[in-house]
């Protein structure tokens, strides 16, 4: 039988699936009443509770953005500030998301709070910084961050791990003897927020979901279905 879904893997694959739990835990209750009129203060807010709950990796985020088809790509990575223009993260300008973002700057971010229930959307146009703050950005970071900066080829075909290695291991020895060293590629990005949304789980699925939306100068809030 060729059917993948009558194998033996696939189905103690379901049945694991099947038997994971999903917020088995007391979850906090979110007042969108008490909402503040922006979303950045809530924002920090929920991360500084999320950080105070346990939540791993609190910062690490996913980015969705879109090819040169039109068709969505999406990855992980982290947060570098969240601030009055905008949710802020750093990459190569030569590397995949780069280039996508190059020719449709736009994208979408994630968060996801499980210890919390917790998730933030955010959509907006994504805007470059200088190359002065990205360099800034670059060695605010540490020496392993530079390093990988400075192998550099992100998303190119790799020949071999062989060949990663030989450039990693040239890469931390600049890095650690040039903490200064510029790459001139890393570019920090900024997506500036046109719609922010806060939903807060609910173990009865009464799920409140919370939009904020910009209008001009300032922001619509509205409650959404779950």
């Amino acid at each position: 039988m060729t059917d993948a879904s009558a194998s033996p893997t696939q189905d103690a694959f379901l049945d694991l699936l099947h038997a994971q739990r999903v917020w088995d835990i007391e979850l906090p209750a979110f007042d969108p009443a008490g909402a503040p009129p922006a979303p950045l203060p809530l924002f920090h807010a929920w991360f500084a509770e999320a950080v105070a709950a346990g939540q791993a990796e609190p910062h690490t985020m996913t980015l969705a953005t879109a090819d040169a088809e039109g068709l969505p790509d999406v990855r992980t990575l982290m947060l570098h500030d969240a601030d009055a223009r905008g949710w802020h993260f750093a990459t190569h300008a030569t590397s995949a998301k780069g280039r996508q973002l190059a020719a449709r700057p736009y994208a979408a971010l994630g968060f996801y709070w499980p210890a919390q229930g917790r998730q933030v959307r955010v959509r907006g146009p994504v805007t470059t910084c200088s190359p002065a703050e990205s360099s800034v950005d670059l060695h605010a970071r540490s020496t392993g961050a530079l390093a990988s900066a400075l192998v550099g080829r992100q998303s190119e075909v790799l020949g071999s791990t062989g060949e990663l290695d030989r450039a990693s291991d040239a890469a931390w020895q600049r890095a650690q003897e040039e903490p200064d060293a510029e790459v001139a590629s890393w570019t920090r990005y900024v997506v500036e927020p046109r719609e922010v949304e806060f939903f807060q789980g609910d173990a009865r699925r009464r799920h409140v979901r919370l939009r904020y939306r910009r209008d001009g100068t300032g922001w619509e809030r509205e409650l959404l279905w779950p």
